[in-house]
């Protein structure tokens, strides 16, 4: 009988503890990723830029590259910058906009990538897909799976806690967009990967579970490991299936429909997520979800990130549009606007004030 199995894209390091930062150098020089200490750093001008004094002395080898923003542009300029070195790998230390534009310069360059974020905002620390504004909007590229991810608690305490409660709505929907993957199965005959579902839940429900808030290590450890896992969940995947359902569609939706006012990917996908587990009729979930986001600061309402009833509704209209192809609870009742608006009043009535 043969032994069947399948190699699993994951990164080869991943370092989650206060003061990991200090000791990335010997880190990469102890896994083979870098002995010589030949490394290409991207870096925001903000918080990027303050930590490169501090690590600065440990990487005496690196080439500092600041990178202005999140766009293609943005990008293709960096792998350009860098094209001209000798690296071992290229190094994203920031925030989101820098991690996936230095994704993306590494996968241009053939180079292994190191990912070191500042904040826990979005699963997209680890996930093999770098999503960069272009002129059309914004676009998503895929890229290999960094090769590390070294995350300092620390330092992750130190950012605004806004950015570490975004990240919590976004590891939080991945249990909805898990159940939308299920559906799809089942009225589709969507082919369902068990494992990337598996990880993809159990990450989502780490977070929901937990009893810590933001100013925890032991929390910000859990939801650090859920927002990894998310990614390697998508990478075994192949796609961002196991963490993107109807809850990303509505995400999407506030971002093409009011770009200017829209909130932080995060706190979108967590709200949406709950009004998606209530449209599929899990409402005792969809109440606890709610509550577990209203405890840590976040929002489950429109209004409390600016938006009227008559704008989330046509933004729930059009959320379809966002993901054609993907069969989510959105596709499956297909709700007409006067529906969106008895059922959203429903909802608003099963969670509270």
């Amino acid at each position: 009988m043969p032994v069947l199995t399948r190699l699993i894209p994951s990164p080869l390091v991943v370092d989650i503890r206060p003061g990991a930062l200090d000791d990335v150098g010997c880190v990469l020089a102890d896994e083979r990723i870098s002995h010589s200490g030949r490394l290409a750093v991207a870096v925001s001008g903000g918080s990027g830029a303050r930590l490169r004094e501090r690590i600065a002395p440990t990487l005496p080898g690196a080439t500092w590259y600041e990178v202005g923003g999140g766009t293609l542009d943005d990008a293709v300029r960096l792998a350009g910058e860098m094209k001209a070195g000798h690296y071992d790998a290229v190094v994203g230390l920031g925030g989101g906009k820098i991690i996936d534009c230095a994704k993306f310069a590494a996968a241009r360059l053939g180079l292994p990538l190191v990912a070191v974020p500042t904040n826990l905002a979005h699963d997209g620390l680890c996930s093999p897909v770098a999503t960069l504004d272009n002129d059309a909007g914004r676009g998503s590229y895929g890229v290999p799976n960094p090769i590390a991810v070294v995350i300092d608690l620390d330092v992750i305490r130190e950012a605004p806690a806004r950015f570490v409660r975004a990240g919590i709505g976004d590891a939080v929907s991945n249990v909805s967009a898990v159940a939308d993957w299920e559906l799809a199965h089942r009225v589709k005959g969507e082919k369902i990967d068990g494992l990337a579902a598996a990880i993809a839940r159990q990450a989502g429900e780490a977070v929901l579970r937990h009893p810590g808030g933001v100013g925890d290590t032991d929390f910000l450890q859990v939801l650090a490991e859920a927002l990894v896992l998310s990614g390697i969940a998508m990478s075994v995947s192949g796609d961002s299936r196991p963490c993107s359902g109807a809850c990303h569609e509505i995400n999407h939706a506030f971002d093409l429909l009011y770009p200017r006012r829209a909130a932080a990917h995060g706190e979108q996908c967590g709200l949406a997520a709950a009004f998606a587990m209530y449209l599929r009729g899990a409402h005792e979930e969809s109440a606890h979800m709610a509550g577990v986001l209203r405890r840590h600061g976040l929002p489950v309402l429109p209004d409390e990130i600016g938006f009227t009833t008559e704008e989330f509704v046509r933004v729930v209209a059009y959320a379809p549009e966002t993901r054609p192809g993907r069969y989510t609870i959105l596709e499956h009742l297909d709700l007409k606007t006067e529906q969106i608006k008895d059922v959203y009043a429903d909802y608003v009535k099963a969670i509270g004030s």
